[in-house]
């Protein structure tokens, strides 16, 4: 009778410990689709777990409507309890791992593709060839979004663009947006004096995805000053790369950052101007919570990106 009782209380516990962490995903995720792809079940089966869970406990734990998902007051109370254990856990669980030989795991990265292309694959390229068992997975990602919705270990940004609350590791060199052409567009249009001229200019348009804004091409007077120009062209893109090149096949003036230009610089293909005006600022810096245990194939990325002196 013991052993069926022990055994019986231990079944209890499981679905228990099962329902509450699949209660937490949805609270975290405020939706029913992400903790299911979070979970790897099904939508349906998540559903009737989460009703399970509230029938045995009497409480509402969840408010749904057609287009959200949050925890009621009692749903709040009990995630604030589980979430401090469930990192817990599984910081110890990653120690445990940690501990075994070789650094292993994945590591998943939100950043630009400038900055994938330009730092981050040159820098962790060896480190997969070094460690067979880390794995890194980029999220290429134009809109700042924050890591925990975007279920990544961390995220890069320009220096004065980190959140507070996170560790930030400079990973690059001081960077500059610089303006430049094709010879073509110069001999056919002019040069522009000084950043306020460009509104006459043709100029190709980058669109923020973080607020589907157009960006506003930023400089600054030798004293400081702040200059904000909103251009206007023909074409616009959302990412760097494509606004690239169309400033090399002369479709008109484009703000990039230097280190993406220069080789065309160097080949004659494109000209800068308005350099006076275009300040460095803090470059790329990786950051990630400070609360959060850094796994043994994070430690690794972390070291191989760090930008030495």
């Amino acid at each position: 009778m013991v052993t069926i009782a022990s055994t019986a209380a231990q079944l209890m516990i499981r679905d228990n410990i099962n329902d509450l962490i699949a209660f937490a995903a949805v609270a975290e995720e405020r939706s029913f689709t992400k903790a299911a792809a979070r979970l790897n079940v099904s939508q349906s089966a998540l559903s009737h777990t989460i009703k399970s869970l509230e029938q045995r406990l009497g409480l509402r734990l969840l408010t749904r409507t057609t287009r959200t998902v949050a925890p009621t007051l009692e749903g709040e109370d009990l995630l604030a309890t589980l979430s401090p254990c469930f990192e817990k856990i599984e910081n110890r669980l990653q120690a445990l791992n940690d501990s075994q030989g070789a650094p292993k795991g994945t590591v998943r990265i939100a950043a630009t593709e400038y900055a994938i292309e330009t730092i981050l694959w040159p820098k962790l390229s060896p480190v997969l060839k070094q460690y067979p068992m880390v794995n890194v997975e980029f999220d290429m990602d134009y809109g700042y979004t924050d890591l925990a919705s975007s279920q990544c270990d961390a995220g890069v940004r320009y220096g004065d663009q980190v959140s507070d609350g996170m560790i930030a590791t400079r990973i690059g060199p001081d960077e500059r947006m610089i303006c430049v052409g094709a010879p073509s567009y110069f001999d056919a249009n002019g040069t522009p004096a000084h950043p306020k001229d460009l509104v006459d200019h043709r100029c190709i348009n980058l669109r923020l995805s973080n607020h589907g804004a157009l960006y506003a091409w930023e400089f600054e007077e030798e004293d400081g000053t702040e200059i904000n120009v909103k251009v206007t062209g023909q074409a616009c893109f959302n990412t760097i790369n494509p606004v690239l090149r169309a400033a090399v096949d002369g479709h008109g003036l484009a703000l990039v950052p230097e280190r993406l230009a220069q080789a065309h610089l160097d080949a004659g293909q494109l000209t800068l101007c308005l350099g006076e005006f275009s300040p460095y600022f803090a470059g790329f810096h990786l950051f990630y919570p400070s609360r959060q245990r850094p796994s043994s194939a994070f430690t690794v990325v972390l070291d191989a990106l760090r930008e030495r002196a």
